[in-house]
């Protein structure tokens, strides 16, 4: 039985009998455990089971230094490779010598085996350069940290110095690195391109000084399968900027790539006869030309060294200027020198170039042309063969080396300096205009223009007072006279020459009427007569003696046409008997 409390009874139930007795009340046990309780059990086991999982797929905690921390963020940064996170950062400290910021970076338990000395680090954030624009979906989620586990096989680290700059090419992207030996690199750079017949396939990775400063070599990728037209025999050239030639053909611009334009460019190709040539193993080193044109004259297996000495200014004339015969290339100018002697005080300028017999004989026998090189300048050298200075262009005054043949020119005998051909040379250009013109200066100078000049002042005078003098005004009136009577004498023959001049005509006709008979008289005879007889021989004797004297009557009317005077003498003659 339970007591009640009379300040705290109970009401009475409304259905209780009015006789004031009490139901009897029922007791219930307690129950021992609650639904409510599941509630937090469930939850600690989620949390135990997530502390397991993170405690379980937590990898190592590795550091990274940068320069700066500029976009990162303690525990919002993340780690990623192909967009999958790998870490993300737990805090950012100065370094201790506060040239620098350290990460610190909790990766993932899967990361663990690509943390290694190969592994690389950088900051993805938006960059802008002239060869590419990249990171710009970090203008919406942030910056994080990129990647690069590298080619397999390294020792583990957890200790890593990070990239300023994302790199050219990941790991995980086929093709072959190739090493590029040049002496100046121009505008070319990280991210430049390379061109393969107006294709990018590949880009400049980076550059490093060689050890004396001198050079500089190129690290540069060609993705794969462009890698396999890299041969041992392929050349590497400079195809930066924009090229304007002006030549016979006009001007010309050639532009290998607008990308190599702008941010610089490095072009190859493999010459025809070098396909053959194996493949260019990782790592192969080549020369890098200035120019396509250089790159090609590269290409030739056999060059001729010759040096030529010039007494003449060679303004224009610089290395890699083209050596021409009849207009074509046959070489290239390597180096132009001055050369002083210091005791005899005399100058003169050494041009040393390269002629590439595969210019002018078939490729096949360039080696024998190399070899037969002396003999066969020898023989150009005795046809008259020089090295002159030539114009290539008179807007730019650039300067070619030209092999012409002068005629006449004297014997010489080919000679050598070292190893190069000490080929003879010849004024020309403008200079060989201003020597002629210089010689041409001398002979006048060398005139007695003084001399000559007093004497032609003598002369004039002397003819001055011969036309002034009486002896002249004397023999003009004289020959006036003279001209005079000749004039009269001259009519005087035309009055008498004119009868007897009109009686020619009438002569000839007598003599020609004479002349016909004759002939038919010599016709009647031979048929009466015979041809053998004596009166046919008296007969011809007769005709010959009256062609004679028909011949003497036309002789002397011709002598009387062109002498009429001689008819005067005649009249004279007769007159006198």
């Amino acid at each position: 039985m339970t007591t009640s409390d009379p300040d705290h009874a109970d009401p009475a139930p409304p259905d209780s009998d009015q006789s004031g007795e009490l139901p009897l009340a029922s007791v219930r046990g307690r129950r021992l455990f609650s639904a409510i309780w599941a509630i937090p059990v469930v939850a600690a086991l989620v949390a135990g089971f997530l502390g397991w999982q993170a405690i379980h797929l937590r990898g190592p905690l590795i550091v990274v230094t940068f320069r700066s921390a500029d976009g990162l963020q303690a525990g919002q940064t993340k780690v990623k490779y192909k967009s999958v996170e790998l870490g993300t950062v737990r805090s950012i400290t100065l370094a201790p010598d506060l040239h620098a910021v350290e990460v610190r970076v909790q990766m993932q338990r899967e990361a663990t085996p690509h943390l290694t000395d190969h592994s690389r680090f950088w900051v993805v954030r938006p960059r802008l350069t002239a060869g590419n624009i990249s990171g710009l979906d970090t203008l919406v989620s942030g910056a994080y940290i990129g990647m690069d586990p590298g080619p397999p096989g390294g020792n583990p680290q957890t200790e890593f110095t990070g990239l300023e700059e994302p790199p050219a090419i990941r790991s995980d992207e086929p093709g072959t690195t190739f090493l590029l030996q040049a002496k100046r690199i121009g505008s070319l750079g990280s991210g430049s391109p390379v061109i393969f017949h107006d294709i990018k396939v590949g880009e400049v990775l980076g550059y490093d000084l060689g050890p004396q400063g001198d050079s500089v070599t190129l690290h540069v990728f060609v993705s794969s399968p462009y890698d396999a037209y890299v041969h041992t025999g392929t050349q590497f050239w400079n195809a930066s900027g924009v090229s304007v030639e002006v030549g016979a053909q006009g001007v010309r611009l050639r532009l290998e790539n607008l990308l190599a334009a702008l941010a610089g460019g490095i072009a190859f190709d493999t010459a025809a006869d070098a396909r053959a040539t194996p493949q260019a193993s990782r790592d192969a080193s080549f020369p890098l030309y200035t120019d396509a044109t250089a790159a090609l004259a590269a290409g030739f297996r056999a060059q001729l060294p010759a040096i030529a000495y010039f007494e003449q200014s060679v303004r224009g004339l610089a290395v890699g200027a083209p050596v021409e015969m009849y207009g074509l290339q046959v070489g290239t100018v390597t180096a132009v020198k001055l050369l002083v002697d210091p005791a005899g005080g005399a100058a003169r300028v050494a041009v040393s170039f390269e002629i590439e017999p595969e210019r002018i004989v078939p490729s096949g026998d360039a080696g024998q042309a190399a070899q037969d090189g002396p003999a066969v300048a020898q023989r150009l050298l005795d046809r008259g063969m020089r090295v002159q200075l030539a114009n290539a262009n008179l807007l730019t005054g650039q300067m070619v080396l030209s092999l012409v043949f002068v005629p006449d020119a004297p014997h010489v005998t080919l000679s050598r300096d070292g190893n190069a051909m000490v080929l003879p040379t010849e004024p020309g250009g403008f200079d060989s205009i201003l020597t002629g013109a210089g010689a041409i200066m001398a002979k006048l100078n060398a005139l007695p223009l003084q001399q000559i000049a007093e004497n032609l002042n003598a002369t004039l005078k002397s003819a001055n007072a011969v036309a002034s003098g009486p002896e002249l005004r004397q023999s003009l009136a004289a020959l006036a006279e003279a001209m005079a009577g000749a004039n009269t004498l001259i009519h005087s023959l035309q009055t008498g020459v004119e009868p007897v001049a009109g009686r020619l005509p009438q002569i000839a006709k007598g003599v020609q009427a004479a002349l016909d008979r004759a002939n038919r008289l010599l016709g009647s005879a031979d048929s009466g007569y015979g041809g053998d007889s004596q009166f046919r021989r008296d007969l011809d004797r007769l005709l010959g003696q009256v062609g004679e004297a028909a011949r003497s009557v036309r002789l002397l009317a011709d002598y009387l046409n062109q002498h009429p005077d001689a008819l005067l003498r005649g009249r004279a003659g007769q007159a006198g008997k």
